[in-house]
């Protein structure tokens, strides 16, 4: 059984820490290299994901070469592109602002290892693989570190016709049951971290109790103002006078005058009439991740995540995890929409934000 934990938080401790391991380092460098790479933190397992991750970036960015008008299977060609793959990975240079994301997914993945297991070894092991094979697995063993026996065990024991992706993930849930006396304990984690930034084993296991008891975050203080409900996005209010709202803690009336810089829930609000009328239906739903469709799953993946589906799916049950709309909404425009850069994504959040208000209807 997979353990619990405030997914939260470990999202804003991998944020923190990876914003204050940047500043330390691009406070005297303009960029990275692959040397400084390699040794980045003092947590090896760390410095493995990203570069598993710059290694993934680099294999799409490669895809993206090929031509319908060139023969990219003719062997010259596959090696002349494998020669210059080889010389392009000992040229790693990047700034911080392509460097800092994949530190942040570094740290993020590393406490999964021993958090979530299954959902490492689903990411790491076969989420990018066209063709699962025993050499293509144990290829990706160099990137694991915490628990490397768990995972080289579990593939030495597939034979080479083990090549479904359900059969051998459910395989290794039963291995990784019948062997948590060999995993890694949080504890553990907690005190290779500890030194970098601090943080217990309670923060990260925050969550693992009812839903019922679990607190809904409080909302950035920088940003009160939250995507307006149904009734409110349909309202017109005349741009030359200005606005009132009551601040519901304190009861005080704030003027927001009209000239004020729109911030990200401003940009959502202008399509929200619109997008609300795309919405087929108005029925209730028990859940995000079993009542969002296939396409409108691979339209979320691709345009608001980048093509990455286990970010799509963390997010989504993050969602789930909520209490009431107003938090999770808060959590869309206030957290998601900055870290992903939805400003020119309207029409796909106000689908996932009227999704959000099916949930909690």
């Amino acid at each position: 059984m997979e353990d619990k934990y405030n997914q939260l938080h470990l999202d804003r401790y991998s944020k923190q820490l990876s914003n204050l391991l940047c500043d330390k380092h691009f406070a005297s460098h303009d960029t990275i290299n692959g040397p400084q790479l390699i040794s980045f933190t003092p947590i090896k397992q760390v410095n493995l994901f990203i570069i598993k991750e710059l290694l993934l970036k680099w294999h799409h960015e490669m895809a993206n070469l090929r031509s319908p008008y060139f023969d990219y299977e003719h062997e010259e060609v596959k090696e002349a592109l494998l020669n210059f793959m080889n010389v392009l990975s000992r040229k790693i240079l990047m700034k911080r602002n392509a460097f800092e994301p994949l530190l942040q997914k570094a740290i993020y993945d590393t406490f999964l290892i021993v958090l979530a297991p299954v959902d490492t070894f689903e990411e790491k092991f076969l989420r990018i693989q066209e063709e699962i094979t025993l050499p293509k697995l144990q290829e990706n063993l160099k990137y694991i570190d915490i628990d490397k026996q768990l995972f080289t065990g579990f593939i030495d024991t597939l034979s080479p016709n083990s090549r479904d992706r359900e059969y051998i993930l459910s395989r290794f849930k039963l291995y990784t049951n019948a062997n948590q006396g060999s995993r890694t304990p949080l504890s553990s984690i907690v005190n290779q971290f500890n030194p970098l930034l601090p943080v217990t084993e309670g923060e990260i296991e925050g969550l693992a109790q009812s839903p019922a008891a679990r607190p809904a975050p409080v909302a950035p203080v920088q940003e009160k103002e939250i995507v307006a409900p149904i009734h409110n996005a349909q309202r017109e209010v005349p741009a030359s006078k200005p606005v009132y709202r009551r601040d519901e803690d304190s009861e005080e009336e704030e003027e927001l005058t009209s000239n004020a810089r729109p911030t990200l829930n401003d940009n959502f609000r202008k399509s929200a009439t619109a997008s609300l009328a795309d919405s087929h239906s108005n029925r209730k739903i028990d859940s995000l991740k079993n009542s969002i469709s296939i396409n409108q799953r691979f339209s979320f993946i691709n345009e608001l995540f980048e093509g990455d589906n286990m970010t799509y799916y963390n997010v989504i049950k993050t969602l789930d995890e909520y209490n009431d709309a107003f938090a999770a909404k808060q959590f869309v425009t206030s957290n998601l929409a900055q870290k992903y850069n939805w400003n020119h994504k309207q029409d796909h959040v106000n689908k996932l934000l009227r999704l959000i208000d099916r949930k909690f209807s």
